[in-house]
C-alpha cells in the first residue's frame, strides 16, 4: 500500500461547501491509520528511549546507587562521621562493603564514568520505612538478617557478610556481671535456656537501642527487668533518668566499644573467657523483597569476596587491627550531604519502655 499523503484534515460543511477543521481527536485518528501503511509509527516509537526494565538498569541509568546507613554509630560497622581536609566522610566495615559494591555496579553497567554511591544516614528504626517507600536502593548497618521482627515487610537480605554476631550485655558495675555469670555457674540449665536468663536478668533496669535485635530479644524473654528504649547506644551509656545497669546490643560492637572507647564498661563472659550470647546473628545487606536481580547481585559479589579471603580481611581488619579511624575515614571515608551533620551527632535519649512516645 502506497503511502500517499492522503491527510483530510477538512470536511465540507452541508450549508456553505466551506470547510471546518475536524476535532484534533479525528485528526489523530485519521494520521495513526494512514500511518500505520508505511511502517512510520513503528519508527517512531523505537525512537523512544526504552525506560529501565529492572532495579540493576535504573541504578546504572542514573549513575547512583541510593543507599542507607544507621545515623547512630554501630562502630565498626559504621564510625561517627568526621570533618576531613576532603568534606565530611564516614568510614567502617559497612562502609568498604559499599565501595565494594559499588565498584562492582560500575563495572556491571559498563559506563565511562563509575557509579556513584549516594549515602543517606537515617534513624536506624526509619531506615525500613525509607527502603520500602522506594527512597534507597539497598541499606547495611550490621542488621540482623535471621531476627524476625514487626514491620519489616516487603524486604529481603542477602547472604550474610558477617556471620559471629549476637546479642550480648555490657555494665559499668562488676557486681552485676558477676551476679549474672554466678547465677548461670550455679544453674543446672544451659545458659541457652531462656527461663535461665529470665531469672539471671530479673530485678535490673537493662537498656537497649529501640528497633533493633535487642529489643525484641529483651520484650519477649526478659519478664522481670526494668526495659528501657534508647535511640543510640551512646544515649544508654550517658541515661541517668533512669541509670543503666546493663546494656544489651550487638555483640560485635559492644566488644569494640568496651574495648576501645569506653573502657570502664565489662562485656558479659563466662568462666572459660568467652563471650556470654543470647541470641546468633548474621548481618546481611537489606534491599527491597522485589529486587531479585540486585540481590543476586550482591549475592554473587560476597561470594567472590568470601572464596578470594578479601571479606576475611575486611573484617580483620576493622575488628582486629588497632587503627585510628579518623585517619581511615580521611583516605577512604565515603561523603554525605552535610545537612545530616546535626542529625548524626543527636544521640537522642532513653524512656521507659512503658513510657516510650506512641
Amino acid at each position: 500500500m502506497a503511502c500517499a499523503a492522503r491527510t483530510i484534515l477538512t470536511a465540507p460543511t452541508h450549508k456553505s461547501g466551506a470547510t471546518r477543521l475536524l476535532p484534533k481527536w479525528a485528526t489523530l485518528l485519521l494520521m495513526t491509520c494512514m500511518l500505520q501503511g508505511c511502517g512510520l509509527v513503528v519508527d517512531a516509537v523505537q525512537l523512544v528511549h526504552p525506560i529501565a526494565t529492572n532495579e540493576l538498569d535504573a541504578i546504572c541509568a542514573r549513575g547512583q546507587v541510593r543507599v542507607g546507613m544507621a545515623v547512630e554509630p554501630f562502630q565498626p560497622f559504621v564510625f561517627p562521621a568526621i570533618y576531613t581536609d576532603e568534606g565530611l566522610r564516614v568510614a567502617g566495615l559497612d562502609v568498604e562493603l559499599v565501595q565494594k559494591i559499588t565498584a562492582a555496579l560500575s563495572q556491571r553497567c559498563g559506563s565511562t564514568k563509575p557509579i556513584v554511591p549516594t549515602l543517606h544516614l537515617i534513624r536506624f528504626r526509619n531506615l525500613f520505612i525509607e527502603l520500602t517507600e522506594g527512597n534507597l536502593d539497598l541499606f547495611v548497618s550490621s542488621i540482623s538478617a535471621n531476627v524476625a521482627a514487626p514491620g519489616r515487610i516487603g524486604l529481603a537480605y542477602s547472604n550474610p557478610y558477617f556471620d559471629a554476631g549476637g546479642i550480648s550485655g555490657i555494665t559499668a558495675r562488676p557486681e552485676v556481671a558477676e551476679r549474672i555469670i554466678e547465677y548461670i555457674r550455679r544453674s543446672s540449665a544451659s545458659t541457652a535456656e531462656a527461663n535461665v536468663m529470665t531469672r539471671a536478668f530479673t530485678g535490673l533496669t537493662v537498656g537497649v537501642q529501640e528497633g533493633t535485635s535487642a529489643q525484641f530479644y529483651a520484650e519477649a524473654n526478659l519478664t522481670g527487668i526494668r526495659l528501657v528504649l534508647c535511640d543510640s547506644l551512646p544515649a544508654a551509656f550517658e541515661s541517668q533518668n533512669p541509670p543503666i545497669d546493663l546494656i544489651l546490643g550487638k555483640e560485635p560492637v559492644l566488644d569494640y566499644t568496651v574495648r576501645r572507647v569506653r573502657k570502664d564498661w565489662y562485656l558479659l563472659r563466662l568462666d572459660n573467657g568467652t563471650p556470654l550470647f543470647l541470641t546468633r546473628e548474621h548481618y546481611a545487606v537489606v534491599t527491597d523483597e522485589e529486587s531479585y536481580r540486585l540481590r543476586r547481585f550482591i549475592n554473587d559479589l560476597l561470594f567472590r569476596l568470601d572464596e578470594s579471603g578479601r571479606l576475611t580481611g575486611m573484617r580483620q581488619r576493622w575488628l582486629e587491627e588497632n587503627y585510628a579511624y579518623p585517619r581511615r575515614a580521611a583516605t577512604e571515608g565515603l561523603p554525605f550531604a552535610a545537612e545530616k551533620m546535626p542529625q548524626h551527632y543527636d544521640q537522642g535519649q532513653c524512656r521507659l519502655a512503658d513510657n516510650r512516645p506512641r
